[in-house]
């Protein structure tokens, strides 16, 4: 017997709610020969420390049932069974099913292997206000050795405390010490962490009572049996020192500090306490910054230099460079990197009409030594300046200069570079090392251990200012600056103390003067660089590598690639830095899957495909050519993200990503969709569960994939619901928009929606701006300005009585556009299509001094 349920709240899930009265809701696709059997659907559930009771659910009316948003697969049939519940605290829960009164129950256990119970809590309205501020409460076992103290938390209904503790000094070798914390509420439901993957990369980890995690961690969550989030932040970088968390056998946490200090000093932890994770976390980032500041003497020299560049950033839609399309050469080109490569892979994206207008030019174009095996890039160091010259003959100069000559929409070339130089530092016989003071460090992490040269203190901000005039002179715009991880990988405390400070000083300031912050921070999640690079806001975003690399032929790898930055993002949407999810090819069996994740992450866009082999509908989807004839890629203004902090990787459920895009009450929210396991996956997903839904509004969702429109909906509403279904690596994204109300005295209500460029997978955020109005004509009037050409789609209630030669008018740029160019939408007749860029071309438009398109649609609600 096929059978196939989900339900609200989920199964392996804890949801969160805000009332204590729900509606429980379960889906049942079951086969078309079984639909008219007597189905019975029940609840099993517990409170805190209760007894196990039983609840039947009663069938619903299909008109009070979740919206399906796919169709539903034939031959099946979708039931729907629900019943009000009402609680007080903590509920955990599965279900049960069966096609008769004397046929045997079925448990999703039998059906789902490794589904757990749902859990389901309530949060009483600001109850952080109403709890102890003494951190012994919260934290048992607190060891009484830590100084802890309160601090003025900057988030609503957030507790904040510090905890130190000291570590001891020593003369070249860094001193330790391991100070035992206590166990977060005596054992929480659920924790989730990020730890230390390699001494480059964070990495998300999950889990259950008791606490386990096998590598350092930079930041934990753990979740109450009561709805609460205690959050603990390692702070690092002030004094030479490093604090990280880890666990005990006996399940609590410990700080694990460092010390490259030559005296005494103290290890730092923030610890804060709130009803909801985001503002949980957010209040301690804060207050790091403000940690950090209070610090920031050594930071003088860079600071100084910000307010002399006066690098102020207006708030505008003028064009990041990192808002078009990228291409890298590390996956499509291999490591054997040649200029005759280079110049053929641009050739061949522009014969193909892929349009992009940033180049990186990845590892091996420099001019290095081959110390050990040719292959062991750890042991090489760098020689010189110019690209060595077997593969570039005429040196990059003239590389550049072929590439700007023969591809002008090329607006940005970057090129790779570690932060040391190279992985294995300086060559010692090469002319860098005759040219500057250099020194020789020991060090020792996961990939390698020994000696390396680097440039000494006295000629680090030398170094990168004659590198990075050199590059200029070249005609290179920007810098991927990786490797930056290995000064972490120092093992004595002098370089350490001596020589962090003045690299990721030095760096930032060159890359300022010459670049004006046109770089990408690569392997830079060590935690002095998360706190000392990324944190402070006294300049512009830094785009940042936000996970381990994009590996397109490790299958097992791209769902967790997915999960890891959705999760990570968690604590860098804190951070000065535009998460970076890395570069992907979109001719690869999960392209689709990737780029969905690109468009919502907010970051750049970049790909990696090898030259001739590309999607060119997937680009299609993602990008989009603005008035001037730029292919541009569509951010939200939010960052994307997990929704759900504490669900782990190995649980069979959907990865949701939230995103945004826009103003509060106007703007958008999205939520991507991913099957992540390794079996199909249903659920039922609540309106509410959208970032920055307002419950006040009323929405319509559409999903990318079908096209597929809701009709309205309101938040907080058992219709607001949704039934979704993904097989293994499938991915959708949906997108909430908010409606506006139009009352006709001969039509009623109708309902009108914004949806920016149907067809692209974030094509609300080409929407610039638009406003609703209604004329006293009898007509609604939507002005709407796009940062790029396509179909602009508009949901009206009405459409289907309405006729678009007699109720419709459009212009663009103050001109009526050709009729024929204004359509019903294929996949849903209350969605009309304006096809801008084919009305754009028709009418021989030129873009003027702006770089967006206005578009102006006149409806009459009174019509016949």
């Amino acid at each position: 017997m096929a059978v196939n349920l989900s339900s609200y709240p989920p199964l392996g899930q804890v949801t969160q709610l805000k009332d204590e009265d729900f509606q429980f809701t379960v889906l049942l696709e079951v086969d078309n020969d079984l639909a008219d059997d007597p189905w019975e659907v029940a609840v099993w559930h517990s409170s805190t420390d209760g007894d196990w009771t039983e609840t039947s659910l009663s069938p619903t009316p299909t008109g009070h049932s979740p919206v399906s948003l796919q169709p539903i697969k034939l031959p099946s049939t979708q039931l729907c069974f629900s019943a009000p519940f009402s609680i007080t605290s903590l509920m955990k829960f599965t279900l049960k099913f069966r096609n008769g009164h004397n046929r045997p129950w079925i448990w999703p256990s039998e059906r789902l292997d490794a589904i757990s119970d749902g859990v389901v809590l309530i949060n009483p309205a600001n109850a952080i206000s109403a709890k102890s501020t003494d951190l012994s409460n919260i934290i048992n076992g607190l060891n009484p050795e830590l100084r802890v103290n309160t601090a003025a938390s900057q988030t609503l209904n957030t507790q904040l405390w510090t905890l130190q503790a000291s570590v001891s000094s020593s003369n070249d070798s860094s001193a330790y010490a391991d100070v035992n914390i206590g166990i977060p509420w005596g054992g929480a439901l659920r924790y989730f962490a990020l730890v230390r993957q390699s001494a480059s990369w964070l990495t998300p980890r999950h889990g259950s009572d008791p606490f386990s995690i096998e590598k350092d961690a930079v930041m934990c969550s753990f979740l109450s049996n009561s709805g609460r989030h205690l959050v603990l932040l390692g702070v690092s970088g002030p004094d030479n020192v490093i604090t990280l968390l880890r666990s005990s056998d006996a399940g609590s946490v410990k700080m694990h500090i460092r010390n490259d200090e030559e005296s005494e000093s103290s290890g730092l932890v923030l610890a804060a306490v709130g009803d909801d994770f985001e503002s949980t976390m957010a209040a301690v980032m804060y207050h790091a910054r403000t940690v950090i500041f209070a610090a920031g003497n050594s930071q003088n020299e860079l600071t100084k230099e910000l307010e002399g560049l006066n690098l102020d950033i207006e708030p505008q839609w003028y064009e990041n460079w990192y808002d078009g399309l990228g291409y890298c050469t590390w996956n499509a080109l291999g490591q054997d990197l040649t200029e005759e490569k280079i110049i053929n892979a641009v050739q061949a994206l522009a014969k193909d009409q892929i349009n992009i207008s940033s180049l990186i030019i990845d590892d091996n174009w420099q001019d290095i030594d081959y110390r050990g095996q040719e292959d062991d890039h750890y042991e090489h160091g760098w020689k010189g300046f110019e690209a060595k010259p077997k593969a570039f003959p005429n040196g990059l100069k003239d590389t550049v200069s072929r590439i700007r000559s023969s591809h002008p929409t090329i607006e940005n070339i970057i090129v790779w570079h570690a932060l040391l130089g190279y992985w294995g530092g300086i060559s010692p016989d090469g002319g860098l090392a005759k040219s500057y003071k250099t020194v020789q460090v020991d060090r020792k992490d996961f990939k390698r251990e020994g000696t390396m040269t680097v440039i000494a203190k006295e000629d680090v901000a030398k170094f990168y200012d004659d590198f990075y005039r050199f590059l200029s002179n070249c005609g290179v715009d920007g810098v991927k600056t990786d490797v930056q991880s290995m000064i972490d990988t120092w093992v004595n405390s002098k370089p350490r103390r001596e020589l962090t400070e003045t690299y990721l000083d030095s760096w930032m300031i060159s890359i300022l003067r010459h670049f004006g912050l046109r770089a990408i921070s690569c392997m830079s999640q060590a935690p002095q660089l998360l706190f000392r690079q990324q944190l402070p806001r006294n300049r512009s975003p830094l785009i940042v590598r936000n996970s381990d690399d994009f590996f397109p032929d490790i299958g097992f790898s791209h769902p967790w690639h997915i999960f890891a930055n959705a999760h990570i993002t968690l604590l860098t949407q804190h951070l000065n830095v535009l998460p970076d999810w890395d570069m992907f090819q979109t001719d690869h069996k999960t392209g689709g899957f990737h780029a969905a994740a690109r468009c919502l992450s907010g970051g750049p866009i970049y790909i990696t495909d090898i030259p001739g082999k590309h999607d060119i509908d997937l680009i299609n989807q993602m990008t989009g050519k603005t008035p001037r004839g730029k292919t541009v890629i569509f951010r939200p203004s939010v960052l994307g993200k997990s929704i759900d902090p504490y669900t782990s990787y190995h649980e069979p459920v959907v990865l949701k990503i939230g995103s945004f895009h826009g103003r509060a009450g106007t703007g958008t929210p999205m939520l991507g969709v991913f099957n992540i396991s390794f079996r199909p996956l249903r659920e039922i997903i609540a309106l509410t569960n959208f970032p920055g839904i307002d419950p006040s509004l009323e929405y319509v969702v559409r999903t990318h994939r079908s096209g597929f429109v809701t009709p309205t909906l309101k938040p907080n509403r058992p219709t607001a619901d949704f039934g979704i279904s993904l097989d293994v690596r499938e991915y959708d994204i949906l997108t909430a928009f908010p409606v506006t109300q139009f009352n006709s005295e001969t039509n009623g209500k109708i309902y009108i929606a914004n949806l920016g460029l149907v067809g692209k997978m974030t094509g609300a955020a080409a929407i610039t701006s638009y406003q609703f109005e209604l004329h006293h004509t009898d007509k609604a009037f939507l002005d709407t300005r796009l940062k790029a050409l396509g179909v602009l789609g508009l949901y009206i209630s009405s459409l289907p009585d309405m006729s678009i030669e007699r109720d419709f008018m459009a212009t663009i740029q103050g001109e009526p556009i050709p009729p024929h160019t204004v359509t019903i939408n294929a996949d849903s007749d209350r969605v009309l299509n304006i096809d801008i860029e084919k009305a754009w071309k028709e009418m021989g438009l030129e873009a003027g001094w702006a770089n967006e398109v206005e578009v102006k649609v006149y409806l009459d609600i009174e019509y016949p």
